[in-house]
């Protein structure tokens, strides 16, 4: 018999498997023991379930083991985490400082950041946070950098396109992220686009990388393409933000639902409340710009983002 696993319980296999704590793993545990259809086909998957359960559960509760997140490790906020890699001198510290309010040591020295720093970078209506971390270099790399990178949302590959040493740095970085299993960059931000005179080494970096990852000239320093910066970040989560409304009052534009691009009507409805995936029937769905207002659409619907759902129960 086919399991038959809903998207529910898929996220959170995904989230066990990039769990790092044992209160993480537990969380997606219960998740996953929660959301898997209960039918034959799957017993041995619950059973396994429970298994690993207990075993994560003992293991948190030995005497002398940690009960609290290890320090390299930011808590998720927002829309989603984006960190921030890159080379030493690339300019991501100034970044993160140009784009959120955290307090980063900016310097011209190399390995100014020691420890994660998190900030939180706003986009039209919503935050994304975003990550700063060490610098990645051939001689050294801090031990928690592949967990913590493991971790994040998605990770962005910051470069000054000016240095002499950017092609081997992109290429000894990527090799890195290969070996600590973590996906590729999502973005590559091409940082001092400033200091770039006629735009000669974007264009040489283009031309090498431009199939391979969505190239970005930006500049802390200047203020250039900073809201570029952060529309490329939050369409790189592959997230959308949906909105709703009461039927008969105006929607409800404060604060969106985050959903995962590809989600459907009815995973928005248990982001409001499970009661509401139980007992809905259909949606309307509204536009901000008017093309669709009042369209029914069923359960299964993919949302986009800045879709208005009405639901009716």
């Amino acid at each position: 018999m086919p399991a038959n696993l809903s998207p529910d319980y898929l996220d959170a296999e995904r989230d066990y498997k990039s769990a790092v704590t044992p209160a993480e793993k537990i969380d997606a545990l219960q998740r996953m023991l929660a959301t898997i259809p209960k039918h034959k086909g799957t017993e041995k998957m619950q059973a396994d379930i429970k298994r690993r359960l207990a075993e994560v559960r003992k293991e948190s509760q030995k005497k002398g083991a940690a009960h609290t997140t290890p320090f390299y490790l930011v808590h998720k906020e927002g829309a989603g985490q984006a960190a921030l890699v890159g080379p030493p001198n690339s300019g991501k510290s100034r970044l993160m400082a140009a784009l959120t309010h955290a307090h980063v040591e900016v310097a011209d020295y190399p390995f100014t950041t020691r420890l994660p720093q998190p900030g939180m970078m706003k986009y039209e209506d919503v935050q994304v946070q975003l990550l700063d971390l060490p610098p990645m270099s051939n001689e050294f790399n801090e031990p928690w950098l592949p967990q913590v990178l493991r971790a994040a949302t998605i990770c962005i590959l910051v470069i000054d396109p000016c240095d002499a040493e950017v092609l081997d740095q992109i290429e000894s970085i990527a090799e890195r992220l290969e070996q600590w299993r973590v996906p590729p960059p999502k973005l590559l931000a091409a940082n001092k686009c400033d200091l770039d005179d006629g735009g000669e080494n974007l264009a040489v970096l283009e031309d090498l990388y431009g199939a391979r990852y969505r190239m970005l000239p930006v500049s802390a320093l200047a203020g250039v393409n900073l809201d570029g910066f952060a529309r490329a970040v939050f369409e790189a989560l592959a997230v959308v933000r949906v909105y709703t409304k009461v039927p008969g009052k105006k929607a409800e534009l404060a604060t969106p639902y985050i959903l995962r691009r590809g989600e459907t009507v009815l995973d928005a409805a248990r982001h409001v409340h499970k009661d509401f995936a139980e007992q809905l029937k259909y949606a309307r769905l509204f536009r901000l710009n008017g093309s669709r207002d009042g369209l029914m659409v069923e359960r299964n619907h993919l949302v986009e983002d800045r879709d208005i759902l009405e639901f009716h129960l």
